[in-house]
């Protein structure tokens, strides 16, 4: 049997599956440099049975895929729901509404919007941004001179805001959601917002890193933070919210990146220069829907720990998080840093760990897990690794649609 060709395989479809080499050495009870090694052809001429059909169960394919010489075909791509693709077409239909509400009444529903959003109800989200969207952009078209600045800080707003929710079903939306940072970024510098204009980079920064373009990502986020540092600081919290969230764009568009020592410091510093600026507001603030202050840096200090595969030492940097602070923080941020130590958790072994994790961030927020392509890849990741998954995780991945 060639292994070589069989490496070759196993490698194609551990990258369509987006799993690291890490990932899947954890994945089939084995190292990287195992990984590394049968996909180079260099563990055995001769691979067991065994070891194929494992491979194949976690890679979730047919046995045949890793035998056959033929390249196989990629699989058809995942479909958004239904409320997703909605929203993505209003991004095409400016004749939604005839007549759009006032600014006041488009600025209240925007507000809604953004809370539905922090607590992680994104159906109704899908009902309410489709309407949101052509309102806010008719408005900003037909706006008076004197009342544009206003109208394109609103319209940027929106599109932030289609932005992160698209963002949250990843590659199948990373093009919409591409589109709509654009959108947010050119309305961001119309209006002359320097606060927008930071948030609107955050969008475009978070987009490029979907397309493969992360040390660019870092460098835009960072170029516009030091442009835009002596306004925003002006703006008091607002102002040093938009900054301080910046450069923790920079350090998550670093950590996407394989490890390295240089990588770990450029992202580690960019983390504390994000604490340096929470340190200078003094607390946690919901400034523009942000929730930025010193819990959400040390958050996103486990994130980036986690995102360059250091299980242990997120698990680590999360402990020292305060409970009491984290309770004050949004459903989505909480949720999220459920859905963190969960995957620290399967990083480092703690099967059990990682199971409750997961039922918290359901419990908090469903549509969070239950409908997001990354949380039900982590329950079947999670599922596949436990050689008898308990009742409670069988659920859970019956409420994700996965066989367990």
């Amino acid at each position: 049997m060639d292994n070589s060709g069989i490496g070759r395989r196993i490698a194609y479809w551990r990258e369509r599956r987006g799993f690291t080499q890490s990932d899947f050495g954890q994945l089939m009870g084995q190292t990287k440099r195992w990984v590394q090694d049968i996909e180079g052809g260099k563990r055995q001429q001769d691979p067991r049975l065994s070891v194929l059909v494992r491979a194949a169960e976690v890679l979730r394919i047919p046995l045949e895929q890793l035998l056959t010489d033929t390249p196989p075909e990629p699989p058809a791509g995942p479909v958004p729901p239904a409320g997703v693709l909605g929203v993505i077409d209003a991004l095409y239909r400016p004749d939604l509404v005839a007549e759009p509400p006032a600014p006041v009444v488009l600025e209240r529903r925007l507000v809604y919007c953004c809370e539905a959003f922090q607590a992680c109800h994104y159906d109704t989200l899908a009902r309410e941004l489709p309407p949101l969207i052509a309102g806010v952009g008719k408005t900003a078209h037909d706006a008076p001179v004197g009342a544009r600045s206003e109208a394109q800080a609103l319209l940027s707003r929106v599109y932030q805001l289609v932005t992160s929710y698209l963002h949250k079903y990843g590659e199948v939306t990373a093009i919409p959601a591409a589109l709509a940072a654009d959108r947010a970024l050119v309305a961001a510098e119309r209006s002359g917002d320097p606060v927008q204009v930071g948030a609107a980079v955050r969008r475009v920064a978070k987009s490029l890193v979907y397309q493969q373009r992360p040390e660019t990502a870092a460098e835009f986020a960072t170029a516009a933070a030091r442009r835009l540092e002596g306004e925003l600081v002006e703006r008091g919290p607002l102002g040093l919210s938009t900054l301080g969230m910046l450069y923790l764009s920079a350090a998550l568009a670093v950590s996407g990146q394989e490890r390295t020592i240089s990588r770990v410091r450029s992202a580690t510093a960019f983390v504390d220069e994000a604490a340096d600026i929470a340190d200078r507001q003094g607390a946690d603030r919901n400034e523009d829907w942000t929730m930025f202050g010193p819990t959400n840096v040390g958050l996103h200090r486990v994130d980036v720990l986690l995102r360059f595969e250091d299980g242990w030492s997120a698990l680590e940097a999360a402990a020292e998080l305060s409970p009491a602070a984290l309770s004050s923080m949004t459903r989505e941020r909480q949720a999220g840093h459920h859905l963190a130590l969960a995957r620290a958790s399967l990083l480092t072994r703690r099967k059990d760990d990682a199971a409750r994790q997961l039922l918290e961030a359901e419990k908090l927020a469903p549509e969070e897990v239950r409908g997001r392509p990354d949380t039900v890849s982590l329950v079947r990741d999670l599922v596949g690794a436990t050689p008898s998954p308990g009742g409670l995780l069988r659920a859970l991945a019956g409420r994700c649609g996965l066989p367990a």
